[in-house]
């Protein structure tokens, strides 16, 4: 893919960008860069430095922390069309990452270095609307996980997140692990909850993945 390509796809992913002045735009165009992890590839570490602001054009990441104990906690996926809170955070802040960033899969992101960041942020009126507009409601999108981590039963929050991770043929390619991982909980427990919700029909367990069968059942399973 030519660069001019991998351009016009961003701005296409997001359109807001189309907002800017065409100064902006041209300031915006000649600096943004455009990285691919690999699986398993870091995006950022904890502690780390923010040098960039990160737009997902393709793939995901997982952003978390881990627990003393060697546990991860997951916070929240970042998937193609979305940007990073903490990323945002950190450059209005001017601080390091309170957590680190995995792709899950192939990614590729738009990265705007921090001067470019910082320079529309204080000339640009409708990057700076897009960027804060854009922060305010993955905050909002955040605490709301914090609610289900914190009051939602663990059942409702495992239908949830395989409901969230099926695609459109109903799989949801995670492990028993993964799951665990991004509900809070440990694998033994998982395994449990889906080998009773196999028994009963609602779901079918493959090999690193599961399938939904019911997902009406499933979401009401979730809630008992």
């Amino acid at each position: 893919m030519t660069d001019a390509q991998k351009l016009e796809r961003w701005i296409a992913r997001f359109p807001p960008i189309q907002a800017l002045s065409s100064a902006h735009l041209q300031i915006a165009r000649g600096t943004v860069q455009f990285p691919v992890l690999e699986a398993g590839a870091t995006a950022y570490e904890l502690h780390g430095e923010c040098a960039h602001y990160l737009m997902c054009l393709e793939g995901r990441t997982r952003i978390f922390r881990m627990s003393e104990s060697g546990r991860e906690v997951l916070i929240y996926k970042v998937g193609p069309g979305g940007t990073c809170a903490l990323t945002t955070q950190c450059l209005l802040s001017g601080g390091t990452f309170p957590a680190q960033s995995v792709a899950e899969e192939i990614t590729e992101l738009a990265a705007l270095p921090v001067g470019t960041f910082q320079h529309l942020m204080g000339e640009s009126a409708a990057f700076r609307s897009f960027v804060l507009g854009d922060y305010t409601r993955l905050m909002t999108g955040l605490f709301t996980l914090i609610d289900e981590v914190a009051f939602s039963p663990l059942k409702q929050r495992l239908a949830q997140r395989l409901l969230s991770e099926a695609g459109p043929q109903g799989v949801a390619a995670v492990t028993h692990q993964k799951l665990a991982d991004d509900i809070g909980s440990v694998r033994e427990v998982v395994s449990r909850i889906l080998a009773q919700w196999a028994e009963a029909g609602l779901i079918a367990l493959r090999r690193g993945a599961v399938e939904i069968v019911d997902r009406t059942s499933l979401a009401a399973a979730g809630r008992r």
